[in-house]
């Protein structure tokens, strides 16, 4: 085995695999749908012979993903920007952990957004759970995303997690690819963004036992994302809801593909993404002399405080503080017309039809407010 082809089973597509999962995609039977979006002023059959055409990674991410972060962008945000991405090296590969409030956005804005500063797009974790299907399949590696298995017996989840800390390094330290993943295992649904120690944990598997150099080498950059409004904010206080007695919560068929959709037809007012200062030797070495748990922690407590210090607060966050502390300690930061525009999406959450109303809103709320009620130390 090639030491390329030990990571067919969840690598993105390469070029020469393009044309075939074109042919794939156009030939789907959601396919009218998805031409629709992309190319609505294109015949089914126009858009599939445009699709059929692409030979390239490029080709699928110029002609369809940049099309299709334009049109969310104009159709759903009314301001997107990023600051930070001046420090970037363009020669030089990273590793982006992002905090994660949206299933596909976050990481596909991100690329779309940092590309002038770059010229090029990092590959992207995409969770086993949500590749179902060979649509999906396509599009996702024709996106350059990469599969991340989860679940199984400890053995299987040791041997799967070393098997994705050996991908993302050989990525980024020997084929000088960038690499975008998320801070910990699925979205954030509460509103409280951090780091799973056990994804930097996750990270030194893979390396030759010096831990500060191990990490070093992946070039950690965080990215920060703000939304003015959550993706999904309903759908998650929903969950939140149903798994307020402990009880684990299982998605229904097709929940993950109603989250994607929903997160990009909803307005999201302002985005905003922050390049954060990448994690030098220096400050790594701050940590060199404390036991293994506590490094992971350090680590993972350091990305917080640079993701946590460059979230963009918008006035939706103060309104709900102040409502659910029941005080107006940020008056000041929201007018009266943003004030009656947030009670206004609040009311959605009556048709939610739950018997205990007041239980869901405090959770409502909580998405928008915990990144003030609940700083990172």
């Amino acid at each position: 085995m090639t030491d390329e082809s030990r990571f067919d089973d969840i690598r993105p597509y390469r070029d020469d695999e393009i044309p075939a999962a074109m042919e794939r995609i156009a030939a789907d039977r959601s396919f009218p749908f998805l031409a629709s979006f992309v190319y609505p002023e294109l015949t089914v059959d126009e858009a599939r012979k445009r699709i059929c055409s692409f030979k390239s990674i490029f080709d699928f991410q110029y002609n369809v993903m940049s099309i299709v972060n334009r049109r969310i962008i104009e159709d759903t945000i009314t301001e997107f920007t990023i600051d930070g991405a001046e420090k970037l090296d363009p020669a030089k590969s990273c590793l982006f952990v992002s905090n994660h409030r949206d299933i596909v956005l976050d990481s596909c804005m991100l690329m779309y957004a940092l590309y002038p500063y770059l010229n090029r797009t990092a590959e992207i974790t995409f969770g086993a759970n949500l590749m179902q299907g060979q649509l999906l399949i396509d599009i996702g590696k024709s996106n350059r995303m990469f599969r991340v298995e989860r679940g199984g017996n400890p053995r299987e989840f040791y041997q799967s997690t070393l098997h994705l800390s050996d991908y993302i390094r050989h990525a980024v330290t020997e084929r000088n690819e960038s690499v975008w993943i998320a801070q910990r295992n699925g979205r954030t649904k509460d509103g409280i963004d951090r780091t799973d120690q056990g994804i930097i944990k996750m990270f030194g598997l893979s390396g030759g036992g010096d831990r500060v150099r191990d990490l070093a080498d992946l070039n950690i950059v965080p990215i920060s994302v703000s939304y003015e409004w959550e993706p999904c904010d309903v759908l998650k206080a929903m969950e939140l809801y149903a798994v307020r007695n402990g009880e684990p919560y299982v998605k229904k068929p097709g929940e993950d593909l109603n989250s994607i959709l929903t997160g990009m037809g909803q307005d999201k007012g302002r985005v905003h993404f922050h390049v954060c200062d990448p994690l030098s030797v220096q400050d790594l070495e701050a940590f060199a002399d404390v036991p293994n748990t506590q490094f992971h922690r350090c680590v993972a407590s350091l990305i917080d405080r640079r993701i946590c210090g460059s979230y963009r607060l918008f006035p939706n966050a103060y309104i709900a503080y102040d409502l659910k502390s029941g005080t107006q300690k940020y008056a000041s930061e929201y007018t009266k017309t943003e004030f009656e525009a947030f009670c206004t999406s609040m009311d959605r959450l009556k048709e939610c039809g739950v018997d205990e109303p007041d239980v869901l809103r405090d959770f409502f709320l909580g998405i928008y407010s915990n990144p003030i009620a609940c700083p990172c130390e």
